[in-house]
């Protein structure tokens, strides 16, 4: 009886191993891995490549995938860009750390600037609201204290101009 037992468990043993090790070298399942994570949120080619190698798939599996989800119109940088600039810009982010962020992300020069131009931001009403939330109205009446608050917008992302502007602005309202 416990041979008859062990054989059916080493049956067992032999059906479901094959399938597990072969899981993450298969295309098909990459892809609806892929999908799942593009179901969530958007993602960019190199991040969804990533992201399905950590998962355990190979790196050329996952590669050949996400470039095929691409040609299919299912992954797009350019749509990637475009939500990552939104979710930033809500978050009181300038466009100089979202340029260095998407660039970090790898996604191209060119899709980072039509995302920034696209979004129709107004980097100096936002650098000044972020300024207000943090420091208040009234402007900073010392050297020391200004220079707090220009680091803080650059840290921020914000350009020159974009910072001289929400330090000049103190008594607007």
């Amino acid at each position: 009886m416990s041979s008859e037992a062990k054989s059916i468990n080493e049956m067992n043993t032999d059906l479901f191993q094959p399938e597990e090790v072969d899981r993450f070298g298969d295309p098909k399942e990459a892809r609806k891995k892929a999908m799942d994570y593009l179901a969530r949120r958007e993602y960019g080619h190199d991040e969804l490549i990533a992201k399905l190698t950590k998962a355990g798939f190979e790196a050329d599996v996952a590669a050949d995938v996400v470039s095929v989800l691409r040609d299919d119109g299912l992954q797009s940088d350019q749509r990637f860009a475009e939500s990552f600039v939104q979710s930033r810009i809500n978050q009181g982010k300038g466009p100089v750390r979202i340029r260095q962020e998407l660039a970090e992300r790898g996604i191209r020069s060119v899709d980072t600037s039509d995302a920034l131009e696209n979004a129709g931001a107004d980097w100096y009403a936002i650098a000044l609201e972020i300024r207000r939330k943090k420091f208040g109205f009234d402007m900073p009446a010392e050297f020391k204290e200004k220079a707090r608050q220009m680091r803080f917008l650059q840290y921020r992302g914000f350009e020159h101009d974009h910072i001289q502007a929400a330090i000049a602005a103190h008594g607007e309202h």
